[in-house]
């Protein structure tokens, strides 16, 4: 994204307050209510010094009435204008997260191999919530303090024009100081968010990582990481407060020279014959009240900064164009022909090959299985068929048609996905089996799902059967459980093309037996993808594919490839004998007794 200079992201910005202008209108009304009391302070003063100078202590009743309106209407100011503001606020964070977590969902698959989560996560909550700052909290002190030093300085006009005019000379020079502070802010603010980002990113991983973190022993290196970017971010903090803590004295002493300057000329004999001992006491007191406006004023430059940082760094993310759905073909369903032709694909970071040359032609209701080593292309592969990768070369059709013709929505309407890593969410086994679009499945459908993936099986012995909660990632659940849950969410879907990713990969060889049994009966009729690194559970596929380097080097069902002697059958046998070694390691005692 190119860079948008200040009044463009900040305008932006504002589109996000111009929704709630009511409010927004009430907080104004709220703060000019709250300026005019400071007003009408320097003016009792005024009126209280003159009723006293000349003797008239008869008005002390309405004098004693004025402090209570005064304060009265100020608290009714300071109300309106705090309430309406804040209401302003919390919807402008809202609508503000709201729009970057939808883009994110969005967000094409290599945007999440380039950022970390811990980075994301940190925009969603720290930068949207710096973004006010600069949307609203800046807006609250500008008004507020805006209207009140133009009260006292239109009252002050009033008093003694020549006076007051020396207030304009200082404008200029505080104006070169704030704007230096607020460069160097902005520049800071960065940081600091990038920092927050590091920090989250290092806990995140330490966290979801704590078993591997303590068996192997990195205790003392993840908290010596995470010391060192919270170190970062408190000195960018300390930066920041640097910066703001010498702007601020800087500004405040000349608005005192000012007002020393103006004490000192206004006791000049001639100027104290043309205004009365209120007048007189009544602009000094004016004069020294404008001096907290003015200093919260020139804060404002820091509150800006720091919610244009942020918000440059939320729209970079709202920017960055989204998954490429161009496809108008919506159909219901699909047949599951798939024809792959002269695919080859390589990712942008490094631009090496990952897939060569790649064609098949797959019939609907057929199961192909890919095997080969890590790193060969059978993930990217199958994460074509859903479009979470283009392709950079060729071409794949569904039923005859391209898939960048199909709507994204549409297309993932047919595919059924089983992952190795299993993803589970903070919820009870029925909805994760029932997920999304599946929501609103009937119940005798989810337990249907679960019988058929032997998830019923464990689910029996749980105090609120399928109404059990998993925890995070399904954290309370085993990986054989968990990974249960994931075929029966792929079976209530029940689309025309499954995907294996080492869908049994999480389970012991009993719960095998049993999820393959479930697995055979569920691919009956559908085009199956297997991804596997366990041959025993591929040798009914229709065909396997041996991939190398990102290329087909050898297909054929099960027998053809061991008849070959190639590659599969070499793998075959090294998988049988480790099989065979595990057996006969087993003592005579542990091995059932011959019948």
């Amino acid at each position: 994204m190119k860079k948008d200079n200040s009044v463009q992201v900040y305008l932006r910005l504002l589109k996000y307050v111009k929704k709630y202008w009511p409010a927004f209108l009430v907080s104004v009304v709220g703060f000019a209510i709250y300026a005019g009391s400071q007003t009408a302070a320097a003016k009792w003063l005024e009126a209280f010094v003159d009723t006293v100078g000349s003797g008239q202590l008869d008005n002390r009743g309405m004098l004693a009435l004025a402090v209570l309106g005064i304060f009265f209407i100020r608290g009714l100011g300071t109300f309106l204008g705090n309430y309406g503001l804040s209401y302003v606020a919390r919807f402008v964070v809202h609508d503000l997260r709201t729009d970057l977590f939808k883009h994110l969902l969005l967000l094409p698959s290599s945007y999440f191999h380039k950022h970390s989560s811990g980075e994301l996560l940190a925009k969603l909550t720290y930068n949207v919530e710096q973004v006010t700052g600069a949307a609203t909290n800046a807006l609250k002190v500008a008004i507020r303090e805006g209207l009140t030093v133009l009260g006292l300085f239109g009252y002050m006009l009033y008093l003694n024009w020549q006076l007051t005019l020396l207030f304009l000379v200082v404008g200029p020079v505080v104006g070169v100081v704030v704007g230096f502070a607020a460069r160097r802010m902005r520049g800071i603010s960065r940081h600091v968010q990038k920092s927050v980002g590091n920090i989250t990113a290092s806990a995140s991983e330490a966290i979801k990582g704590y078993q591997v973190v303590r068996i192997f022993g990195a205790t003392d290196l993840e908290i010596d990481r995470f010391t060192k970017v919270s170190q970062q971010n408190r000195r960018q903090v300390m930066k920041m407060v640097v910066t703001q803590s010498v702007t601020t004295p800087l500004v405040q002493m000349m608005v005192a020279g000012v007002i020393a300057l103006m004490t000192f000329l206004a006791m000049d004999p001639e100027l104290i014959k043309e205004m009365t001992t209120g007048q007189f006491i009544a602009f000094i007191s004016a004069a020294a009240l404008m001096a907290k406006p003015v200093r919260s004023l020139t804060e404002i430059s820091s509150m800006v900064q720091q919610g244009l940082a942020a918000s440059e760094s939320v729209f970079e993310v709202v920017d960055t164009p989204p998954e490429k759905d161009t496809g108008l073909h919506d159909p219901e369903t699909v047949k599951g022909a798939l024809e792959i032709k002269n695919v080859g694909f390589s990712y942008e970071v490094d631009g090496n090959k990952v897939l060569d040359n790649i064609n098949l032609n797959i019939q609907p209701g057929e199961t192909i299985a890919l095997v080969g080593k890590s790193g060969s292309g059978k993930s990217t592969l199958a994460g074509m068929l859903p479009r979470f990768y283009d392709v950079t070369e060729g071409e794949i059709l569904l039923d005859g048609e391209n898939i960048q013709t199909y709507k994204l929505t549409s297309l993932r309407r047919q595919i059924a996905l089983v992952n190795q890593q299993v993803i589970l969410f903070n919820g009870t086994i029925a909805e994760n089996i029932a997920y999304g679009s599946m929501a609103n499945c009937p119940r005798e459908a989810i337990e249907a799902a679960a019988e058929a993936a032997h998830v019923a099986e464990f689910v029996q012995h749980l105090p609120d059967g399928l109404d059990t909660l998993v925890g995070e990632n399904g954290a309370l659940l085993s990986g054989g459980q968990r990974q249960r849950i994931a075929i029966a969410r792929a079976i209530l879907k029940d689309a025309p093309i499954l995907i294996l990713d080492e869908a049994t990969s999480a389970l012991d060889t009993e719960s095998e037996r049993h999820i393959q049994d479930a697995l055979d009966n569920v691919m009956q009729g559908r085009t199956t993808l297997v991804i596997a690194h366990r041959l025993s559970t591929i040798e009914k596929a229709d065909r396997i594919l041996v991939m190398e380097a990102g290329r087909i080097v050898e297909q054929g069902s099960h027998a053809q490839l061991l008849q070959h002697n190639g590659i599969y059958a070499n793998l075959h046998r090294l998988q049988f004998s480790e099989v065979a070694v595990d057996h006969d390691s087993v003592s005579p005692s542990e091995q059932e007794p011959s019948k």
